[in-house]
């Protein structure tokens, strides 16, 4: 492969880390007590309806049992 010899366009992203900049950016605003508790709430209250829908879908679920009597209409009696 040969090199060109004109300067290639864009060519200064290539040297960016000659141009850092000294700027810093602004220290991350600490959350207030009120926001963690918030967050902590909302956090359980995801947590309590994913168990509890565990809890109440399991005997959907669960395909071992059979009901003991099956029901059936007047109508399909045949009499």
């Amino acid at each position: 492969m040969f090199r060109r010899r004109e300067p290639v366009p864009f060519a200064f992203v290539a040297e960016a880390d000659k141009f850092r900049s000294n700027v810093t950016p602004p220290p991350r605003e600490r959350a207030t007590p009120g926001q963690i508790m918030g967050r902590t709430l909302i956090g359980l209250t995801v947590v309590a309806g994913l168990v509890g829908s565990l809890l109440f879908g399991m005997p959907a679920m669960s395909a071992g049992q059979s009901p003991a009597k099956t029901q059936q209409s007047e109508a399909s009696d045949g009499r």
